[in-house]
């Protein structure tokens, strides 16, 4: 029913774009925006995906020659489920890693950390920081023979059909013509592909042993006497292989049509070898027996039908993909003249593209989602919002519902984090994995503006979906995450305010010890309390006093005599010192992500907005700092300068042709980037509440004709 309820409320929202328009053509939209492919590019590696499984794959259409991409964008294999640690001989405890500080908030506050002394305080930090860490299930390439190389393949002509989530892939070796398709089941852990050729390639199974890295493409090639693939079972159509990694283990259910012989070539290393020129194989990937059943002995584990093939996996990501692209909301800048409207309209749908198959599963996603690691695999709280909160705005609101479910696992964990630092209700970690528990870190440990994220986020699918059975689902976790944000504040007798203080800003170059109200985490706990008391007014509670007196009281931000805003209260330098001046730009996340409150006066944002705009270290920036400022600028009503934003010719700001957002040699992509652009999107057209502009976000010098449909405003 709630599927059903959600497909209804987004063909309703369809209908509800900018005024006087003609229907989009969403077929047109989606089809000239489809990326091609023409040689190998190590930046440029396709993707398919479900939300909780993605699969990368090279010019010729699978993971062919993972080497020549594992610097640029990695051909991964990854789930949510899929994750594995180093064995732990020297038996390290996380009490190990916690360290005592006092903030002046009158008792003594425990975080995780790490350390820089030889020890065994540093090697469990480091030991936990590491693991878990995500695995790269195994690589699905083709067998072109010995000796052949990349170079050696001509006539790339490679497509992704966005409106059917379908890699279409056409080369030629040694004289013979390849065509290769490949999909991702939308509901299953597995990918399908039919390969024709007359040469009889055949198709491998290479699986690699983890690296722990921070951040690669976390395939580990020279530790096969580490880890096992065994085939359990076999017949002339499927096989069952059960992966063993340490105390880790996983299965490998292969499915395949035509005339074909599985063989293990070396140790983790198996070729399917055709003998007609058509070859398909289903390759599904799980944490245990689920659904690994075989034609010959139907029934034998859990589930009563074989792997689907090939074609019925086609059909099913077709349906998938047709109804996501038509019943979500859409933007189209065909109409503009402007000649950045073009990259524009193509960023948007591949990051919808990327998102939804890369940021919208059961856990939150890490920043470089599906494709390889960064940070060891895990995720981080701060950047949720940034991943998913477009998805409620553009009419997916079962994407972002779907994930925050995951709050409610891990609840014990951020209420011992709490009660361990001496505040009430639950503490939100940084960076985790799937349990919740958090990973030691000198700056992580420290970061508040996670702590809001829950409220926003709820608030965003109650808004998508006003409903009892939302409240009911949420309000518990909304009320106790407010509790603690009320507790971590600290009331100055003195001035008669409440301040934020012993805390790490969303600007990370600033230091816990000496920082003093933060500007966007002030106006953040001003709108996350002021919503967790809509909440409980829904809920049929009373307004909590205290919580009323604190919004009441929450200290203005801070400026300086030129009317700009601060860094921080105690930042009196910073317009002066480049500590100041590089990373987020996060004062003017106060006015932009966040509605305008009574701690900001316009005028002086609006100084602090230029003054960014003409001196910032922009080279110091990360992704999601454009689609920021692009915010902030359409809220004080400088289209200009948002759609400048967006568009601002940078190298964190850049967008490669399968979408993703480039950062730098360790980040060739990072999805909060395409996440912020498409929420920034949303408001930029559909604006906030209490605006009456239509299309608020960009210039009215009739350059700009953007035509939507379905979205909803930002709050």
């Amino acid at each position: 029913m709630k599927k059903l309820f959600y497909s209804l409320l987004a063909v309703a929202l369809a209908a509800c774009g900018s005024e006087k328009q003609a229907p989009i053509d969403r077929e047109a939209l989606v089809a000239r925006n489809n990326p091609r492919v023409s040689a190998f590019d190590s930046l440029a590696s396709l993707s398919v995906g479900n939300g909780e499984f993605a699969f990368t794959v090279d010019a010729t259409g699978l993971q062919t020659f993972p080497e020549m991409y594992s610097k640029g964008v990695p051909l991964g294999t990854q789930s949510q489920w899929g994750w594995h640690s180093f064995g732990n001989p020297d038996n390290y405890k996380r009490e190990e890693y916690l360290k005592e500080y006092d903030f002046g908030r009158g008792h003594k506050e425990i975080y995780a950390c790490q350390f820089k002394e030889d020890g065994r305080q540093k090697g469990a930090a480091n030991w936990f920081r590491m693991n878990p860490h995500r695995l790269h299930l195994g690589i699905v390439g083709l067998e072109l023979g010995e000796g052949v190389k990349a170079s050696d393949i001509t006539d790339i002509d490679q497509t992704l059909d966005l409106m059917k989530g379908k890699i279409t892939s056409h080369f030629m070796l040694n004289g013979n013509t390849f065509d290769v398709e490949t999909v991702c089941h939308p509901q299953l852990d597995m990918i399908s592909t039919r390969v024709t050729d007359r040469a009889h390639a055949g198709i491998n199974l290479r699986f690699p042993y983890p690296t722990g890295a921070h951040a690669d493409d976390a395939c580990n090639w020279d530790a096969n006497d580490k880890h096992s693939t065994e085939i359990v079972r076999q017949d002339a159509q499927s096989a069952l292989l059960k992966r063993t990694l340490d105390e880790t283990t996983y299965y490998v259910t292969l499915r395949w049509e035509g005339k074909a012989a599985l063989a293990e070539k070396s140790k983790n290393y198996f070729v399917l070898t055709p003998e007609e020129d058509m070859l398909a194989l289903s390759c599904r990937f799980t944490a245990n027996f689920e659904g690994t059943v075989f034609e010959s002995e139907p029934g034998v584990y859990s589930g009563d039908k074989p792997l689907p093939s090939y074609a019925e996996t086609a059909a099913a990501s077709d349906s998938y993909w047709t109804g996501f692209w038509k019943n979500g909301a859409a933007v189209d800048f065909s109409h503009c003249t402007d000649p950045r409207a073009p990259e524009l309209e193509r960023r948007v749908l591949l990051s919808q593209y990327l998102l939804a198959i890369q940021s919208a599963g059961t856990t939150p996603p890490q920043e470089t989602g599906l494709t390889y690691n960064s940070w060891f695999g895990k995720f981080h709280l701060e950047m949720i919002w940034w991943h998913q909160s477009w998805q409620a705005l553009w009419g997916h609101p079962e994407l972002l519902d779907r994930t925050l479910g995951w709050y409610e696992t891990v609840e014990p964990v951020a209420r011992e984090i709490a009660r361990r630092q001496g505040f009430d209700g639950v503490r939100w970690m940084k960076m985790t994995d799937p349990s919740g528990v958090e990973a030691p870190s000198n700056v992580g440990s420290f970061l508040i503006w996670q702590q809001p994220h829950f409220i926003y986020l709820a608030e965003l699918v109650y808004r998508a979906n006003p409903s009892d059975e939302i409240i009911k689902k949420y309000n518990h976790l909304v009320q106790e995450t407010a509790k603690f944000m009320y507790s971590f504040a600290t009331y100055d007798e003195f001035h008669g305010r409440f301040i934020l203080k012993g805390a790490i800003p969303a600007q990370e170059t600033l230091r816990a010890a000496t920082t003093i109200n933060p500007p966007f985490e002030l106006s953040y706990w001003h709108y996350a309390m002021q919503t967790a008391q809509k909440w409980r007014e829904r809920a049929g509670e009373k307004r909590n006093l205290e919580w009323d007196e604190m919004i009441d009281k929450l200290s203005p931000l801070a400026y300086n005599e030129d009317s700009l805003y601060l860094a921080s209260e105690d930042a009196v330098d910073t317009y002066k010192d480049i500590r100041f001046t590089s990373d987020h730009m996060a004062v003017l996340g106060s006015v932009g992500i966040l509605p305008m409150n009574k701690l900001i006066r316009a005028d002086y944002m609006k100084n602090t907005l230029d003054w960014i705009w003409d001196n910032w270290n922009w080279g110091k920036t990360w992704g999601w700092d454009y689609p920021m400022t692009a915010m902030n600028a359409a809220r004080l009503g400088e289209p200009e300068k948002a759609v400048g934003a967006l568009l601002m010719d940078k190298r964190t700001n850049t967008y490669l042709l399968n979408g993703h957002n480039y950062q730098d040699g360790r980040l060739r992509c990072y999805l909060p980037g395409n996440g912020g652009l498409l929420t920034a999107i949303a408001m930029m057209c559909a604006g906030w509440d209490g605006c009456e502009t239509e299309n608020p976000g960009f210039p009215k010098d009739g350059t700009w004709d953007v035509r939507w449909e379905g979205l909803k405003p930002m709050p």
